[in-house]
């Protein structure tokens, strides 16, 4: 019977990510030639929205994409199958002995391929609205498990905000308020801007050109200058931003997005208007930080 506690379906706004520190470490074969990471998670105000709908028993999932910038998600080769937020559910059904008789929708606003965790996102969007759409109620901890499963970034995109990262970036530790409070007064919070591209880069290839050419001392993110080598635009965007007036100015996680913090609207819009005229960026997103998830039930 449904009810106010079996929902028709349940939409959730996921925002993106970046990494407002990124030390990268050694690959290890334990998991998957994945490099330890040790990380500094913020949760940024661009939201991928995932609606999952009950469906008749027997009948197996659906996935439907919209957005205007679906990259090669749009692609008509692409295995559905393979798609975060389908992988997500079918965790899900075998962890809680579920069919996964749901039809998936994805409306896309993270950049694809753009280091901002838009796949992760949608992975942790689909955990968020099962546990609703199928009455689980299983606390945060009991997902990240299925979470970490998946991948890296899923385990911090089911809750926002800011997290410590650690392992190969799926073991998260909730921030002391001192933390965060540090992070506030360092400018790490509020607007933002967050110039993105038209090219998507490989995060395999990112890691792969780290290990050829290691981090970069003076930058927080060590993926930056592998980024940068890959997608020269990023790095020219970093430094327009500054000499703009952006108070932190950085490629975000794999890249080539670049993420710009200002203390007031006046330097935002000057890093905006910087963008523009060196052509540095592709779009610009006006955003805040930090978000969190919000989920929506929809009842008959």
């Amino acid at each position: 019977m449904t009810g106010p506690s079996f929902p028709v379906s349940v939409s959730v706004d996921c925002p993106a990510k970046t990494n407002l520190t990124l030390r990268v470490g050694q690959a290890r074969a334990e998991w998957g030639n994945r490099h330890a990471l040790d990380t500094i998670y913020c949760a940024v105000s661009i939201y991928d929205t995932v609606t999952a709908t009950r469906k008749a028993p027997g009948t197996g999932f659906s996935l439907d994409l919209s957005g205007t910038h679906l990259g090669d998600l749009a692609a008509s080769g692409t295995d559905m199958r393979r798609n975060h937020a389908v992988l997500a559910l079918f965790a899900m059904a075998e962890a809680s002995g579920r069919e996964p008789d749901v039809a998936l929708t994805i409306d896309k606003r993270i950049p694809v391929g753009a280091g901002l965790g838009g796949g992760s996102a949608d992975a942790a969007a689909t955990l968020l609205a099962l546990n609703t759409l199928w009455g689980l109620d299983w606390p945060l901890e009991r997902l990240r498990e299925v979470a970490a499963g998946l991948g890296a970034d899923m385990p911090f995109c089911l809750s926002g905000g800011y997290a410590h990262g650690t392992g190969f970036g799926e073991r998260i530790t909730t921030l002391e308020e001192d933390r965060i409070r540090q992070l506030r007064d360092s400018g790490f919070a509020g607007p933002l801007v967050v110039g993105a591209y038209q090219a998507e880069l490989r995060t395999p290839e990112v890691y792969a050109t780290f290990d050829e050419l290691g981090g970069d001392p003076d930058h927080d993110n060590d993926l930056q200058r592998a980024a940068i080598s890959l997608h020269p635009r990023s790095g020219a965007a970093v430094r327009a931003a500054l000499q703009a007036g952006a108070t932190h100015a950085f490629v975000s996680g794999s890249g080539p997005s670049v993420v710009a913090f200002a203390p007031d609207a006046a330097r935002l819009q000057a890093i905006a208007n910087a963008w523009r005229e060196s052509a540095a960026v592709d779009r610009i997103i006006a955003a805040d930080a930090p978000a969190t998830p919000k989920v929506h039930v929809h009842t008959a």
